[in-house]
């Protein structure tokens, strides 16, 4: 796997070595950092590419850098935290509430839909949280992240050789 760079130096995907040694033979793209590891052909060899840049910009559409309505997204949005009881869950000990309940006129929208632990949400039933007698942690809202940041996140085996293209924005881990 090779991490393939804007000539801006943003992360744009992830391409398979094929799709990498295609880039480079065609004269697209700059090669920033290798593998350990060689490509023979019967007449070539060449080192590996493990982070390479586009030569030209490519303008994304606006569409693309929008964060997908999913599930993880609106875990990863809200924490992995109940937005009722304020407590932090695994995955599995979590669902999605609809605020104002799809019954009562509510939306499948970033607006109306929030983290739930199964407790509280079964709780909360078919009703709004004020009939319900539950606060919510914060109003929900569309996340303002930028996707092209968070293609690895949570990927901690990324090969060392990326990660000064793919961290720029994200708290490093201490050594401790």
């Amino acid at each position: 796997m090779t991490l393939l760079l804007n000539a801006t130096y943003e992360p744009l995907r992830v391409v398979q070595w094929q799709k990498a040694v295609t880039l480079l033979c065609q004269g697209k793209v700059e090669v920033l950092e290798f593998y350990d590891r060689d490509i023979r052909g019967v007449s070539i060899s060449f080192k590996l590419p493990s982070v390479m840049r586009l030569l030209k910009v490519v303008k994304l559409k606006s569409n693309h850098r929008a964060v997908k309505f999913s599930r993880i997204n609106i875990f990863t949005r809200d924490k992995y935290t109940c937005q009722y009881c304020c407590k932090r869950f695994r995955t599995e000990e979590l669902t999605f509430d609809h605020v104002v309940p799809i019954a009562k006129g509510g939306t499948k929208t970033w607006e109306n839909i929030v983290t739930a632990c199964w407790r509280c949400n079964n709780k909360k039933s078919g009703r709004t949280p004020e009939e319900a007698r539950m606060h919510l942690k914060k109003k929900p809202q569309k996340p303002r992240w930028n996707p092209t940041l968070t293609i690895m996140i949570g990927i901690r085996n990324a090969p060392e050789s990326w990660r000064d293209y793919l961290y720029w924005h994200m708290e490093l881990d201490s050594d401790e």
